[in-house]
């Protein structure tokens, strides 16, 4: 996270509301609450393993036909390395590749010294851009895309127009959780909520279900800070009024965050 000590008190006394789930959002707390903030954990989205495994150790079986591995989030790290490498080792030969810093240091700490990752950028547009991913790089090649049970197709789809083979490993499943807004809903009222925080278009969906659409109107004089433009546009088209559009990331959107409130 951001060294936050130039910024000790840059969130005093502001309740900062992280929609991150469960199990991922304690780094991000703790950072908001090192620059004197309250962080009030809303968790939007839920994240638990496949329930059948059986897709997952047969793509481990056949691992050694792939020539490049996409990891779409620390979550595809996670959840696909737990069952793949209890099946069998990696495949010296496998290229290992992903969009973000979270991700990539996930997958450092597996121990993959070299990981194909943009050095800016958080989306598959960035991703796209690398060299590893022109036409002349995947024209033949087979690449597996590692992520959570459906999700956003323009990777795979432009991978296939310039070329490659793709092949699609779903393991992890994402489901809206069953979050009380009772304590978000009475700290709106109450005028206490300085700030909420979006990594996600299907967690503004999410909120929006939780919370109920009626009850979006609390937001108008609350800025939600939106870690991607895709995201930002879903949260205006979902009613909410006071949208920013945040830098990628938790660090990111960390930064974002201290410039508003200066």
């Amino acid at each position: 996270m951001t060294e936050t000590a130039p910024f000790a008190h840059a969130l005093n006394g502001r309740t900062i509301v992280v929609t991150r789930p469960v199990g991922q959002a304690a780094e991000l707390c703790k950072a908001i609450e090192k620059l004197g903030g309250r962080a009030l954990c809303f968790p939007v989205l839920g994240i638990s393993p496949v329930l059948d495994r059986s897709a997952i150790v047969s793509v481990a079986q056949r691992l050694d036909a792939f020539d490049m591995a996409f990891f779409v989030s620390p979550n595809a790290v996670d959840y696909a390395l737990d069952a793949i490498l209890q099946a069998r080792e990696w495949p010296s030969s496998l290229k290992v590749a992903t969009v973000g810093k979270g991700s990539e240091r996930a997958l450092r700490a597996r121990g993959f010294d070299e990981v194909i990752s943009p050095d800016a950028g958080f989306d598959s547009e960035s991703v796209l851009a690398l060299p590893a991913f022109a036409a002349e790089a995947v024209r033949g090649r087979h690449i597996l895309v590692l992520r959570g049970d459906g999700g956003r197709d323009l990777l795979g789809e432009t991978l296939v127009a310039r070329g490659a083979e793709v092949e699609y490993l779903s393991c992890y499943r994402r489901f809206c959780p069953d979050t009380s807004p009772a304590l978000l809903l009475e700290s709106l009222r109450r005028h206490v909520v300085d700030a909420l925080m979006l990594s996600s278009s299907e967690g503004a969906r999410n909120l929006v279900a939780i919370i109920g659409a009626a009850n979006v109107q609390l937001f108008d004089n609350t800025p939600v800070f939106a870690s991607h433009p895709r995201i930002a546009a879903q949260c205006r088209q979902l009613g909410f009024a006071r949208v920013v559009e945040a830098e990628a990331g938790d660090d990111g959107s960390l930064r974002t965050i201290i410039s508003y409130f200066g």
